[in-house]
């Protein structure tokens, strides 16, 4: 598993063997069942979650109990509470597995020791960081902008695979439409 870690970081940034183990030693890896939580609201986050194998949601449930989906992430992405990691504030979302799921996790203080020992890791995270600023924007735009049928085509057209492996439901809900209107959309 550490060579996909590896093959991760070095799409961006090269490392030697050294440098690599200094990287290893700051990630632990965990294994979660399908509808195990990595973050819960409420809870201090204390990872920063690379996703290695499976499927995450990131949802916040209002105070009416709905259930708002923030993201997924999938093998190669990155995903937690931003501003409770960042902050080391109680999570405002959650992040549960919606299929069993392995991830490396970084801590707030691993990540910031990672970037001060080795600077191409912070290069690699400030890049990391700007897209995922750019996918938030994107998707902010197109329910802004976009008709049900455009935000549809567009999730398939970026991500091919979350079409596969999300319920309809899951991704009726992600859109903003019902999941009658998705059946619509996708006849």
């Amino acid at each position: 598993m550490q060579h996909l870690l590896r093959a991760h970081l070095e799409k961006l940034v090269p490392l030697t063997e050294a440098e690599f183990a200094a990287v290893l030693a700051r990630f632990s890896c965990r294994q979660v069942a399908k509808g195990g939580f990595l973050v819960r609201e409420g809870e201090l986050v204390r990872h920063n979650y690379l996703v290695v194998a499976g499927l995450l949601k990131l949802v916040h449930t209002d105070a009416a109990g709905k259930q708002h989906f923030l993201s997924f992430a999938m093998e190669d992405w990155w995903e937690t509470d931003f501003q409770a990691y960042y902050t080391q504030t109680p999570a405002t979302l959650s992040l549960e597995c919606l299929e069993e799921t392995t991830v490396y996790c970084l801590t707030l203080e691993n990540y910031r020791a990672l970037c001060a020992e080795l600077p191409q890791l912070a290069e690699f995270f400030l890049h990391k960081l700007a897209l995922h600023s750019i996918a938030t924007q994107q998707r902010l735009l197109s329910l802004l902008t976009t008709t049900a049928q455009q935000r549809y085509e567009q999730l398939l057209a970026r991500y091919p695979a979350l079409g596969q492996r999300l319920s309809k439901t899951l991704l009726a809900s992600y859109l903003g439409v019902s999941r009658e209107t998705l059946s619509r959309l996708s006849s």
